[in-house]
C-alpha cells in the first residue's frame, strides 16, 4: 500500500492576468533577444510546456505577423531517474515536424528546478539535429540554489525563491480546473 502525499496550498502567487501578463512579456523578450522570428522554433516539453509554447507561438504571431515553427518534445526516455518512474513508463510522442538544423531553438517548460528535465530535453532534441542555439523559457524559475546541473533560463516569467520543502505547481486550463500557480508545502499531519 502506497501512502498518499498531501500538500497544503502556501499561496497564490499567480493567477490568470499575471500568467498572461508573464507570457505576453516573454513573448517580446523571445523576439526581441531572436532579433525576430524568422529562425525561431519553440519546442514545448510535454505536459505543461506544451500549452505554454502554443500560448508563445500566438503571441509571438500577434507581434510579428508570423508564427514561429512549433514542436513537442516528450523527454519520457531520455531521463535520469526513468527507474524511478516505473517498468512501463507512458511515452508520448515527440512531435518535431520541421528540421532544427540551424534553427533558434527556445526549449519551453513550466517551472526550472533542479535543471534535470531541460538536460533530458536537450539530449533528446540533439538526437533530431545540430540546431544554430538553444534557449530555455520557462513560467517560473525557483532559484539557482536548487540546481543539479549547470543550467538557467535565458526568458523567465517569474522567479520565485523556494525552500526544498516546498512546491511550486503550475495550473493551466488544459489539465486542470483553473490558471494559476502557486506555492505548496508538504502537509506534515
Amino acid at each position: 500500500m502506497t501512502e498518499e502525499i498531501n500538500f497544503v496550498e502556501k499561496a497564490i502567487i499567480m493567477d490568470s492576468a499575471k500568467i498572461n501578463r508573464a507570457m505576453s512579456r516573454l513573448a517580446s523578450e523571445i523576439v526581441e533577444g531572436n532579433q525576430g522570428a524568422e529562425d525561431l522554433y519553440l519546442v514545448g516539453i510535454r505536459r505543461r510546456g506544451v500549452p505554454l509554447a502554443e500560448t508563445l507561438v500566438e503571441k509571438i504571431g500577434e507581434l510579428e505577423g508570423e508564427r514561429p515553427l512549433y514542436g513537442i518534445i516528450d523527454i519520457t526516455l531520455y531521463r535520469d531517474d526513468l527507474s524511478t518512474v516505473g517498468a512501463n513508463p507512458i511515452v508520448n510522442r515527440t512531435e518535431l515536424e520541421h528540421d532544427i538544423e540551424d534553427k533558434n531553438i527556445v526549449l519551453v517548460d513550466d517551472v526550472l528546478y533542479t535543471g534535470r528535465t531541460i538536460r533530458a530535453a536537450m539530449d533528446q532534441l540533439m538526437d533530431f539535429g545540430r540546431p544554430n542555439k538553444v534557449q530555455l523559457a520557462v513560467l517560473v524559475d525557483r532559484g539557482r540554489e536548487h540546481r543539479e546541473l549547470p543550467i538557467q533560463a535565458d526568458f523567465i516569467g517569474k522567479m520565485v525563491p523556494t525552500s526544498k520543502s516546498e512546491i511550486i505547481k503550475v495550473m493551466l486550463k488544459e489539465f486542470d480546473d483553473k490558471e494559476a500557480v502557486g506555492i505548496y508545502e508538504l502537509d506534515d499531519d
